[in-house]
């Protein structure tokens, strides 16, 4: 099936899923942490996938696409730092940490190989 709309973008599809899940779970976080890290996790995390749709709109210029892409995929380097802090803090379970990080370090991966194939 051809891709009409970033929404048809696997790697879009689960960044919104695991951005929606961290929303939620911050609200979780001790007040004290809920501007702290809680928004800077809300942020970085709803950053991957908006960086992916702003990119697709300019789709036409494959530097441009490339360009959004590779800022989503710094955004999932920060969301496994500030992860890693809200794990360390006991803030988030361990399976929950490590199924995070497992799926933001897919979801880096899968945008570098979308940067690569782009053209």
């Amino acid at each position: 099936m051809p891709i009409q709309s970033y929404k048809d973008l696997e790697v879009y599809q689960e960044s919104y899923r695991l951005a929606l899940e961290v929303h939620k779970l911050t609200g979780q976080f001790p007040d004290s942490e809920q501007y702290e890290l809680g928004r800077q996790l809300r942020r970085a995390t709803k950053s991957v996938p908006m960086n992916i749709a702003e990119g697709y709109g300019r789709k036409r210029s494959g530097a441009d696409f490339k360009h959004f892409l590779g800022m989503s995929a710094g955004s999932c380097n920060e969301v496994q730092v500030t992860l890693d802090f809200c794990h360390d803090l006991e803030y988030l379970a361990d399976d929950t940490y490590e199924r995070l990080l497992e799926g933001y370090a897919s979801i880096g991966k899968r945008l570098y190989v979308l940067m690569e194939k782009w053209r």
